[in-house]
């Protein structure tokens, strides 16, 4: 068995029925968890053991041990424990819930209580005890924060995670001895001997702690407390709060023995001395057994586990024990036939109790038993929801599928009952699982409008989703370029599918290009060019300089570009140049911003004509012809 324990999450169900729900205490073996038992639909307090302890053997044994000890008890003053079990890494016990406070914050909130009030308590806890010890079951752990006070004003004694069976008493592991240091009997310290006289040891300090509000004994450790107990004698409550009646000194006296044989012999025989002692005490008559005080925070003792020598008394009913059972009742004065004829009252009163309960768990089936509420399951998955509805006692059949656009597929939709129903134990409960949303195909909406895409898909019975513009070479501005899924996919309800648009025909680049030509373009996409002059530029005249939006931008209906134009080079005149010798007349061109070519069309090297005349563009190219000329040398 996989013994690693860890924190359930809330929500989550052990062996299909008990379902945990909120945290409750921590003690020091197991964590303790409100839960619901789902299966005859009551709250219970989950036991989960914790994990460090988990993988001790022995610790799994005795964990189990309680389960079945306890189990054996019918007391109302003992907490009834109902099943244990284990599920994966989950060690539990499921016991009765008692809603209320623990004797610890009682004491944290009145400090003290009145003599009567301390005996009121006392009364239901060593009920609770007696009934143990007749069943030979020991506690080993009575403290203030073991008693429950139920809202009922009833007194419950909580957690026997430490007893055992006296007749299966033996050595705890390595000799160590475990308990509340402040609460321990001497003989638990030094030979880690419990018997019943040690729970009885643990009720006197609580009586002296009720009485006073105070623990007799303190130390800076543990260890310094419990050897205190083994050296030192109880205190008398009276030393503590002057004026308590001399009969509660008695009381605790008598519990408190560092002697196990001076004590009762188990908390039956204390209960009779208390109810012998009331009656010589002038505090009033006694509430019914084991209830609180109408006017009446889990403690932080220490746990201790100190080394101790061997066990000399394992706790077996035997002669001695016997004896040590009849010297008790000899020296409180009580006749052997008196406690007979209580054990023959209390094994009618127990059949009688018997029979009752009988009688109403009869009932109790025949008029609600037989009946489970649908738990709601929508939104689980199948498998879950079928562990959840096996576990209330159902049969459970998978109907028809259904769509959802809110539940996934594979999940439950609904019950047949529906939920909060309360059909027979055994009856059928159907299940309907989620097929998911409804699904379409896609239809074809690229080369559509934005608008009429967005309506054609709705109209498909399909949700339209993002819209993504991008720029086409192709494809003019607001028309559907692609869908994502395309046309044809079947594709859920719910499910968006994502647009994308045209955002308009790229701007070329019209830098370089002539006007004319560049206004022809931009008409037949749909816009226009607005030519500004351009005078500066030395580019031929109705040459394009620049633009005023980037090549690549989304061209829009009706848009206008601005484009500066060239109005060609400055005009500059020509220099006469004929007759001159082709160098000179170079020179001379050349000093005048322009270009020179040379024609040579004869001997001689005088300019005979040039082209152009008059007046060129800087930077232009004259040509000169060169010759011969009659009359020139």
């Amino acid at each position: 068995m996989d013994t690693t324990i860890s924190r359930p999450p809330a929500g989550q169900l052990l062996d299909g029925r008990y379902r945990v729900e909120a945290w409750l205490a921590h003690g020091g073996m197991a964590t303790v968890y409100l839960g619901t038992d789902t299966r005859l639909d009551r709250k219970v307090a989950l036991k989960i053991a914790h994990p460090e302890l988990a993988g001790d053997e022995e610790f799994i044994r005795r964990f189990m041990a309680e389960a079945r000890s306890v189990a054996r008890l019918s007391s109302p003053h003992v907490v009834a424990v109902y099943d244990q079990g284990s599920d994966g890494q989950f060690l539990y016990l499921a016991m009765e819930y008692v809603p209320g406070r623990t004797l610890r914050e009682l004491l944290r909130e009145r400090g003290r209580l009145s003599p009567r009030e301390a005996l009121d308590i006392i009364e239901g806890v060593l009920a609770g005890l007696a009934a143990a010890h007749e069943a030979g079951i020991v506690h080993r752990d009575v403290k203030p924060e073991n008693v429950l006070l139920a809202k009922n004003n009833l007194v419950k004694v909580a957690d026997f995670g430490l007893a055992r069976a006296a007749a299966a008493a033996s050595r705890t592991k390595s000799g160590m001895i475990i308990g509340t240091a402040a609460y321990l009997a001497p003989e638990q310290v030094t030979r880690s001997t419990s018997d019943a006289r040690t729970d009885v040891y643990a009720a006197g300090i609580m009586l002296f702690e009720l009485l006073t509000g105070t623990q007799p004994h303190t130390g800076g450790t543990p260890l310094d407390v419990a050897y205190k107990h083994v050296n030192d004698v109880i205190p008398a409550p009276s030393a503590v709060v002057p004026g308590l009646p001399p009969g509660v000194d008695a009381l605790v006296a008598l519990a408190t023995s560092r002697e196990p044989d001076r004590r009762p012999a188990d908390a039956g025989q204390f209960l009779h001395a208390i109810a012998d002692g009331r009656r010589r005490m002038a505090i009033g008559e006694p509430r019914p057994r084991g209830q609180i005080p109408p006017d009446s925070h889990e403690g932080t003792n220490h746990t201790l586990i100190v080394s101790a020598g061997s066990l000399a008394d394992d706790g077996r009913d035997g002669p001695d024990r016997r004896s040590r059972r009849a010297r008790g009742y000899r020296r409180q004065g009580e006749p052997m036939l008196q406690h007979l004829l209580f054990s023959r009252r209390f094994v009618y009163l127990a059949g009688g109790l018997a029979v009752l309960l009988a009688i109403t768990l009869a009932a109790w089936w025949l008029t609600d038993g037989q009946y489970a509420t649908v738990p709601r399951v929508s939104g689980m998955s199948a498998s879950a929801a079928r562990t959840e509805l096996v576990s209330l006692g159902f049969a459970v059949k998978t109907g028809p599928g259904q769509h959802s656009s809110t539940i996934p597929g594979g999940d439950i939709v609904q019950t047949t009952p529906a939920s909060g129903a309360r059909p027979r134990r055994g009856s059928t409960v159907q299940l309907v699982v989620s097929l998911g949303p409804l699904r379409f195909p896609v239809p074809q909406v690229t080369g559509m409008a934005l608008a009429g895409a967005q309506a054609a898909l709705k109209k498909a019975g399909l949700t339209p989703g993002a819209v993504t513009q991008t720029t086409s070479q192709t494809i003019a501005s607001g028309i559907v370029i692609s869908t994502s899924p395309v046309a044809g996919v079947s594709w859920p309800q719910t499910s968006p599918i994502a647009i994308t648009v045209s955002d308009g025909l790229p701007l070329p680049n019209y830098v370089g290009q002539q006007l004319q030509a560049a206004q022809a373009a931009a008409t037949a996409a749909g816009y226009a060019l607005n030519p500004v002059p351009d005078a500066t530029s030395t580019q031929p005249a109705g040459t394009i300089t620049s633009q005023s939006l980037a090549p690549g931008t989304a061209i829009t209906p009706n848009m206008v570009v601005t484009v500066r134009v060239s109005n060609g080079p400055p005009m500059a005149s020509i220099p006469n140049v004929v007759g001159l010798n082709a160098n000179q007349a170079a020179a001379e061109l050349t000093a005048a911003g322009f270009n020179v070519t040379i024609d040579t069309i004869g001997l001689g090297h005088k300019v005979v004509a040039y082209n152009p005349t008059g007046q060129a563009p800087k930077g232009s190219t004259i040509t000169l012809n060169v010759g011969f000329i009659f009359g020139l040398p």
